[in-house]
């Protein structure tokens, strides 16, 4: 078994596939671990929450912590799992580790800096690399993407962030608490694959932060200036800045990997193409994560990296699950599952609670949130979105209620602990229960019920006990 690798996900399914007895080798061109360990989830949430805790500090003393202290504070997480994912316990797991550039030669052969390897399943996972092409202008030396950001030695006194997905909004918070004058470039508007009403919150929050937010703005041109750049916009307005962020995607790491040579098609966008079981176009060669056309979550890498193991070591033939949950970790956090907006039509309807009436909400003087649910005429949980603090905890419930085919019934039949924020999902289907039993079809039936109910006990010779 054969492994090529630049993240995390293949260094699980690596020891999963040694587990299961395959000789399996694991190239790596980097560092093992990959971006959600070096440049991504770990550095990023520790990111927002010495920045959080920052915000905090500078509310009741006046004081933030010098920028030193908050880089430490990310080696240190970086260094604390670092290790889960080090050679060193791959090793241990009987994964052979090289480390060097990969090239596949022909079918069932590949090289790695002119060693040649003769494989006979393989998962490509080589990730993906953050855009930087497409706007005139921009000096590399005023410039980082979201893999560099964490090489800042000191804190931007003037950020420009181009783009506004969940990455941008979570580094746009994090630096502007931190003290950075932080200006968001959005092509559209933040969050665009998000409910309009949770980008709303958001869009507050990050106003209410010190986040000039310029949505729907074309960027004409970037020059480049003393003390930085100046980004000249559609409307002819200018942004000054003495670094630039640039968030507006990802592309694919499939470029001198071969695999014209082994059978495997790309789609328009450079991605890999594969099947439901993480098969492409090569029956022997497998891929999984931001190399291929699925959404760029790193729990979904996994997932997919898990199932393409198991088919190609075990023969099975595993399908991925079209539930994908995502989170964007921003205060409040969005997060959000399955159908996210009722379709006209369809007999979907939303429900919604306000976090004003979730109790813990309210004991936390932190209501600027809320949960809603999308279901079908039968009750039947189609997806939904939740705003607010721990909102990716409380969508865990939600996203195995979708996997599964759970109604609004079964969750409000199921005893919650009290008072939690999840009690928004909760309250939702209770509510749509109650409606449900409010329709005058199920009263009527309900009223016969009753009636036959009373007959029964009042009958001659019945143990009923008056009162």
């Amino acid at each position: 078994m054969f492994w090529s690798s630049a993240g995390g996900p293949p260094e699980s399914c690596a020891k999963t596939a040694a587990g299961f007895g395959a000789r399996t080798v694991l190239v790596e061109r980097a560092r093992t671990g990959g971006d959600c360990l070096w440049t991504g989830c770990v550095p990023s949430k520790t990111l927002l929450s010495a920045a959080k805790h920052a915000a905090t500090a500078r509310a009741l003393t006046g004081q933030s912590p010098e920028f030193k202290e908050v880089r430490e504070r990310i080696f240190a997480a970086i260094n604390t799992i670092e290790p889960v994912d080090s050679r060193e316990a791959l090793e241990e797991a009987g994964v052979h580790v090289i480390k060097g550039t990969l090239t596949f030669r022909a079918p069932g052969v590949a090289e790695v800096d002119g060693e040649q390897i003769r494989f006979r399943q393989s998962l490509i996972a080589t990730g993906g690399a953050p855009v930087t092409t497409g706007i005139p202008g921009l000096d590399p030396d005023f410039v980082v993407t979201t893999d560099t950001v964490w090489e800042l030695e000191a804190l931007p006194i003037r950020l420009a962030i181009l783009g506004g997905g969940p990455v941008a909004c979570e580094l746009g918070q994090a630096f502007a608490r931190l003290g950075s004058q932080v200006t968001m470039v959005v092509r559209s508007r933040i969050l665009p694959k998000e409910d309009p009403a949770a980008a709303q919150l958001v869009r507050k929050a990050l106003e209410r932060d010190g986040v000039r937010l310029l949505e729907h703005t074309a960027i004409e041109k970037v020059a480049g200036t003393d003390a930085g750049s100046r980004i000249r916009l559609g409307n002819g307005t200018t942004v000054e800045a003495d670094t630039v962020l640039l968030a507006i995607g990802r592309s694919p790491r499939t470029a001198c990997l071969g695999l014209e040579r082994v059978g495997v098609d790309l789609d328009g966008g450079g991605h890999i193409v594969t099947d439901a079981r993480m098969m492409t176009t090569n029956p022997l060669i497998w891929a999984a994560g931001d190399v291929t056309a699925n959404p760029q979550f790193t729990h979904l890498a996994g997932v997919h990296a898990s199932v393409a193991a198991a088919n190609a070591v075990l023969g099975l033939k595993r399908r991925i699950s079209a539930t994908v949950p995502r989170v964007t970790y921003t205060s409040p956090e969005v997060a959000a599952v399955g159908l996210t907006t009722a379709e006209a039509g369809l007999a979907h309807r939303a429900r919604t609670v306000q976090h004003t009436h979730v109790d813990r909400a309210v004991t936390e003087d932190n209501t600027d949130g809320f949960t809603r649910l999308i279901v079908d005429r039968r009750g039947k949980i189609l997806g939904g979105t939740i705003v607010g603090p721990r909102a990716g905890e409380s969508l865990t419930e939600l996203t195995l209620a979708v996997q599964n085919g759970m109604t609004t019934s079964d969750i409000a039949g199921t005893t919650h602990p009290y008072p939690t924020y999840s009690d928004g999902v909760w309250n939702a289907a209770v509510a749509d229960v109650r409606e449900r039993l409010a329709s005058p079809l199920v009263r009527r039936a309900m009223t016969g019920l009753v009636w036959f109910r009373r007959r029964w006990l009042d009958r001659p010779g019945s143990h009923r006990m008056d009162r």
